[in-house]
């Protein structure tokens, strides 16, 4: 996947698109830092983890430019987490998160709040595929319901 980003960004370079290189090149910079962070190479998976980072600075910041009507940068910015996004894996549906919602309460058998850390481990293996946030709350749900 790193490999991809260094390749669209030399090709924005010949191109002289300044817009993706720019965003391209901020990714790259993230990346590199995530990576002498972690002291060894991202696995695909790190990378997915960083580029969503990267998309939820930049809503956080659209959300801001909101209350003050400046539409400019929010277009900026959509524009940014468009291009972002095109690295990411497609996210699952909804009904999806659920069927492994059910899988995993299938499997451990919650019985109380206490047993929220458990199923949200399992659950990490769709974490690149969808927003936890979500799933967090459907999870935590649940558990109340039962």
């Amino acid at each position: 996947m790193f490999g991809k980003i260094n390749e669209d960004l030399k090709v924005s370079m010949k191109e002289q698109d300044k817009f993706s290189l720019g965003v391209l090149r901020m990714l790259k910079s993230a990346l590199q830092l995530e990576s002498i962070n972690k002291k060894e190479d991202l696995q695909d998976d790190e990378v997915i983890s960083v580029i969503k980072k990267q998309v939820k600075m930049r809503m956080d910041s659209i959300t801001e430019f909101e209350k003050f009507d400046k539409r400019d940068e929010i277009d900026t910015l959509e524009k940014e987490i468009a291009l972002l996004k095109k690295y990411l894996p497609e996210e699952m549906s909804l009904e999806e998160v659920d069927r492994h919602i059910e899988e995993v309460f299938t499997k451990i058998n919650p019985t109380s709040m206490k047993d929220m850390g458990t199923i949200m481990k399992e659950l990490q293996s769709i974490a690149s595929r969808t927003d936890m946030s979500v799933v967090s709350k459907k999870v935590k749900d649940k558990i109340m319901g039962l």
